[in-house]
């Protein structure tokens, strides 16, 4: 996921952009649920992941947010030193495929957790 502007996923066949809206995530959801068992890594926005992890949580989608900084870290150990939208969706897909083990799943808190104190 990129930031307010939109969704991006690596895919095999290439790049899928959506909307970082519901609308965009519910149709994300539907594309990982189509794919079947899979591991899924967001790199942590500001807070603009939080309705894809949540929405995946809630379809039984396995997701981890990872640190910007690692993932970075990763890319430029990979040789990649340009950072794109479409750059950051292939390491984040190929951290999700080689860390897997080691990627922790993101848990929703308890809905109605959070106090007003």
């Amino acid at each position: 996921m990129q930031g307010p502007s939109g969704l991006s996923r690596g895919l095999q066949s290439g790049l899928v952009r959506l909307t970082n809206n519901r609308a965009g995530i519910a149709k994300l959801v539907r594309r990982l649920q189509a794919l079947g068992t899979m591991r899924i890594a967001v790199e942590a926005t500001g807070g603009y992941e939080e309705p894809l992890l949540e929405a995946c949580c809630d379809a039984d989608l396995w997701i981890a947010r990872v640190n910007p900084r690692q993932a970075r870290a990763f890319a430029s150990a990979t040789g990649e030193l340009a950072k794109t939208d479409d750059i950051d969706a292939r390491i984040l897909a190929l951290m999700a495929r080689l860390f897997a083990d080691r990627l922790r799943c993101y848990i929703a808190p308890p809905r109605g957790s959070a106090s007003s104190a």
